[in-house]
C-alpha cells in the first residue's frame, strides 16, 4: 500500500489546522510561564500532535466509509473507492492512537492520564453528525485541545491563558466547517444526517459561521488585552481576523465555488500566520 494514499486518506496538508495552534501553546508555556526549553519536549508534541490527527482522520474515514460511497462528492475517496480497505484504515487508526498514548506517556503522567480522554473526543466527533447539528463545534472541541495539551506537556499542570488559545479554535473551526459542509446541505437532509446547514438552510448557516468567526476575532483581541498585546501580535491578529472576512467575501448563498478555497487555503495560512506572530510576540515581551 503507498505511503501517499494514506496521506490523503487523512488529508495530512490539514494537519496545518491545529499543529500552529499546538507550538502556541507549547511556547507559551516556555515564556509566558517561564520553563525551559528542550528540543525532545518539543518533538514530542509535534509526534503526538502527528499521532492524534492520523487516528482521528483514519478513524473518521472508516467511520463514515458508507456515508461516502453514497455521496458523489466522496465517493472517490480511498476506501469507497477501493484504493484502501476498510480494515486497513482501521488498523492504522489504531497503530497512531496507540502511538500517540505512547508518546503522551513519554511526556509525563499527566498527559498520560488524559490521553485517552482526547482520543475520546477526538474519535467520537466522527459520529457526532448522526445525532446533533453541534457536530461542528465538537470538530472544534477537537482541535482545541492542541494549545492546552501542548501546555500541558511543558508544565504538567493546568492554567488559563490557553483556555484563551483553544476558545479561538473551538469558534474559527466550528465556523470554517460550517462553511465546508454547506456542499453537502442536500445530501445531509436525504441521510437524516445532522448539520447547521440542513437544520437551518445555506443562508441562515452562513450567518451562524459569522457570529462564531466574530466570537473568535474577540477572543483574539481579549488574548491582546490579557497582556501578550505588542505591535506584533496585533498584526498578526489583523491579518488572521482579515482572513476571516476574507472567507465570508468569497462564499455566499448564490455562490458556493470558493468553498474549498476559503475551507483549506484561507485558514492553513491563516492559522499559520497567527501563531507565527503570536510566538514572535512572546520572545518580545
Amino acid at each position: 500500500m503507498k505511503i501517499r494514499n494514506y496521506l490523503s486518506l487523512i488529508v495530512f496538508a490539514h494537519t496545518i489546522f491545529a499543529m500552529p495552534f499546538a507550538l502556541t501553546g507549547f511556547f507559551l508555556a516556555i515564556r509566558y510561564a517561564g520553563y525551559p526549553f528542550y528540543w525532545q519536549q518539543l518533538l514530542l508534541v509535534i509526534a503526538c500532535m502527528v499521532w492524534a490527527r492520523n487516528a482521528a482522520m483514519g478513524f473518521n474515514r472508516w467511520a463514515d466509509r458508507w456515508i461516502d460511497r453514497e455521496n458523489p462528492r466522496t465517493a472517490q475517496r480511498e476506501i469507497p473507492s477501493g484504493v484502501i480497505p476498510g480494515r486497513a484504515a482501521l488498523l492504522f487508526s489504531i497503530v497512531n492512537a496507540v502511538l500517540f498514548i505512547l508518546t503522551a506517556g513519554m511526556l509525563n503522567h499527566l498527559c498520560l492520564f488524559l490521553s485517552p480522554v482526547a482520543l475520546l473526543i477526538i474519535l467520537g466527533y466522527s459520529y457526532t453528525k448522526r445525532f446533533t447539528w453541534l457536530c461542528h463545534l465538537i470538530l472544534g472541541l477537537g482541535l482545541s485541545l492542541a494549545p492546552i495539551g501542548a501546555y500541558l506537556a511543558v508544565t504538567g499542570r493546568f492554567d488559563w491563558l490557553p483556555l484563551f488559545f483553544s476558545g479561538v479554535v473551538i469558534t474559527w473551526v466550528g465556523g470554517f466547517d460550517i462553511i465546508y459542509s454547506l456542499q453537502d446541505e442536500q445530501f445531509d437532509r436525504s441521510m437524516s444526517l445532522h448539520s447547521i446547514p440542513a437544520h437551518i438552510g445555506v443562508k441562515n448557516a452562513l450567518g451562524a459561521s459569522i457570529v462564531l468567526h466574530l466570537i473568535t476575532a474577540a477572543i483574539v483581541v481579549g488574548i491582546g488585552w490579557a497582556g501578550l498585546g505588542n505591535w506584533v501580535y496585533w498584526t498578526g491578529s489583523l491579518i488572521f481576523i482579515g482572513l476571516l472576512l476574507y472567507q465570508h467575501l468569497i462564499v455566499k448563498p448564490g455562490d458556493l465555488s470558493r468553498i474549498n478555497r476559503a475551507f483549506g487555503t484561507t485558514n492553513g495560512v491563516a492559522s499559520l500566520i497567527y501563531a507565527i506572530f503570536t510566538i514572535i510576540s512572546l520572545y518580545l515581551n
